[in-house]
């Protein structure tokens, strides 16, 4: 039998540190990480045959459970027509309006095969619709990988606790203005100093990139209204959030609110894909109309719009209804609330932080009532997660292998398989609770 840690040495020789994406590494967490070969509903099996209930989710698109055969049958069916065909398809336009239908302030939609590219896209049109240079974005959010968006940027760099990247120009760098989270007063500073020269401010509509931090209420409304007093856009990005945490994304959940509000672009990542590469930016007309071929800002993909993952968007979306979205809600409450039952059994100090039906935890004495910001996030006794997750991970659940990530359920998690969660906390919670620093 090949081993977990045989296919990491393999992987090594041969990828950059074994893996294709950081936190897959293990690094913050150590040991060594599992090669997983089969999924299926919230189970995932890896290369040792070992079984583990999943609270990864494929980093949240598996919303209906992995290998849905709803989305199974679409991907086969589209794959035995052709994998690839460099040309329009009728399915890419019927992905569009569902979207559309959905989240009422996308108008139109381009699609694109990555968060990363649908972050970049969305800034470059930002610059070109407004004339103006400056980008305004908020420590611990995650917007991709591009250059100038890599300050304090949460996820893989928040694991590793690096401020930047090597390899982005400085004066590039220069062009993103990096602002604490849900603080009003420092968006208005940032306005009343640079106001015509800011072409657009991007903000994680509920964050999840540094854990799940949510806005303030009112926050995204105001930054709106701010926004657009200066003449500047605003980028909601819902790579994450969208179609997760409701039918219209976290656009939805406070849609009919005091806290309605109404960017100008929004970025799909995740669910849009159903498991497969898409993504997508959309927005009013009159900006996405800037758009190539239409307009001067030039936006290209050669596999964008793919059938094959296009079918699996449109089989996730239609299968995502009502009753989808209040099992996920259910699910991840009763997990939250057990796994919080277990750490207070244990005298771990803790909170847990939920937008909708995404949740993480932060450690420490201080933490009792949450946090609001990335130095918040920062500040927790982030040592105790390692323990807790590795006791879970020999008990046979996946969590996330770092506390700045998001926790995923899906609608297969049944009873059977939170069962096996609820069994698995009080090692865990123990082990937390020994946890030393250092």
């Amino acid at each position: 039998m090949t081993t977990n840690a045989d296919l990491f040495a393999r992987a090594r020789a041969a990828i950059p540190g074994g893996v294709n994406s950081p936190v897959r590494a293990f690094r913050s967490v150590g040991g060594t990480p599992r090669f997983l070969v089969s999924a299926r509903g919230p189970y995932v099996t890896d290369a040792e045959g070992r079984e583990y209930v999943d609270l990864v989710a494929g980093w949240g698109p598996a919303i209906l459970g992995h290998a849905d055969p709803r989305v199974i049958e679409a991907v086969t069916d589209a794959a035995r027509r052709g994998l690839s065909f460099g040309s329009s398809t009728p399915a890419e336009t019927e992905l569009a309006e569902l979207v559309e239908q959905r989240v009422a302030p996308v108008e139109q939609l381009r699609l694109v095969s990555t968060g990363t590219e649908a972050t970049m896209s969305a800034i470059r049109l930002a610059r070109g619709f407004t004339g103006r240079d400056l980008l305004v974005k908020f420590a611990g959010h995650y917007h991709g990988h591009s250059d100038g968006l890599l300050a304090e940027a949460g996820s893989g760099l928040a694991t590793f606790a690096l401020p930047g990247s090597a390899g982005v120009p400085a004066d590039i760098a220069a062009l993103t203005l990096v602002l604490p989270y849900n603080d009003l007063d420092a968006l208005r500073a940032a306005f009343a100093e640079y106001g015509d020269r800011i072409a657009a401010v991007i903000v994680e509509a509920a964050a999840a990139n540094m854990g799940v931090v949510p806005p303030q209420p009112g926050f995204n409304r105001a930054l709106v209204d701010l926004a657009h007093a200066n003449g500047s856009l605003v980028i909601s990005d819902e790579v994450l959030t969208g179609f997760r945490v409701s039918e219209a994304g976290w656009w939805g959940v406070e849609r009919g609110t005091a806290g309605e509000y109404t960017p100008d672009l929004l970025t799909f990542g995740k669910v849009i894909g159903g498991g497969m590469p898409v993504a997508a930016l959309g927005g009013r007309a009159e900006i996405m109309q800037q758009l190539a071929p239409v307009g001067p800002v030039y936006q290209a993909g050669t596999l964008s719009g793919n059938p094959v993952a296009v079918a699996a968007g449109v089989a996730t979306l239609r299968a995502a209804d009502a009753a989808v979205y209040a099992h996920l809600d259910e699910t991840a409450a009763t997990i939250g609330s057990a796994v919080s039952d277990a750490l207070a059994a244990e005298g771990v100090p803790h909170a847990v932080q939920r937008a909708g039906n995404l949740f993480s935890f932060v450690f420490g004495e201080d933490m009792a009532s949450g946090v609001t910001d990335y130095a918040g996030v920062q500040r927790q006794e982030g040592w105790r997660y390692a323990p807790f997750f590795h006791a879970m991970l020999d008990a046979g659940v996946s969590l996330p292998p770092s506390v700045y990530e998001a926790w995923f359920v899906t609608a297969a998690h049944d009873d059977a398989a939170i069962g096996r969660i609820v069994d698995a906390l009080p090692a865990a919670a123990r082990a937390a609770a020994s946890a030393r620093p250092g």
